[in-house]
């Protein structure tokens, strides 16, 4: 029998179209599936060749906060992809700050940026590949 277990993060974002538009150009993301409520509020499924995640607007209501809400957050998203000097700029161009240049280091081509959500994103590849 096949493995069926996934994980795809969800990141809570306090404007969910914007986030969704961000990530379609700074990671060449597809659509997937899309909610907009009455309210403005979206829920996202996307995909970066093939990897998928989630983007949502955060809801207090149900514990789900942005790192802007809470000042920070507790995770980095680990993004491999087979240029990270091209995507790395990609993101910057579409408006992600830089935090570390792409550079070599634990054998591994990385860089890291911030997204203008808060999110932080490392872009890299094991060195050798």
């Amino acid at each position: 029998m096949p493995n069926t277990t996934s994980i795809a993060p969800m990141l809570s974002v306090r404007n969910g179209a914007r986030a969704v538009e961000f990530y379609e150009a700074a990671f060449g993301a597809s659509l997937l599936f899309r909610i907009d409520s009455e309210s403005g509020a979206v829920v996202a499924r996307l995909a970066a060749d093939g990897a998928e995640f989630w983007v949502a607007d955060e809801s207090p209501e149900h514990l789900n906060f942005s790192p802007e809400s809470l000042g920070g957050g507790s995770v980095r998203m680990v993004m491999t992809v087979d240029d990270p000097d091209a995507a790395y700029e990609r993101a910057v161009a579409a408006g992600a700050a830089g935090v570390s240049p792409v550079h070599d280091e634990y054998g591994w081509r990385l860089g890291r940026i911030v997204d203008p959500f808060g999110h932080h994103w490392e872009i890299g590849k094991p060195l050798g590949l």
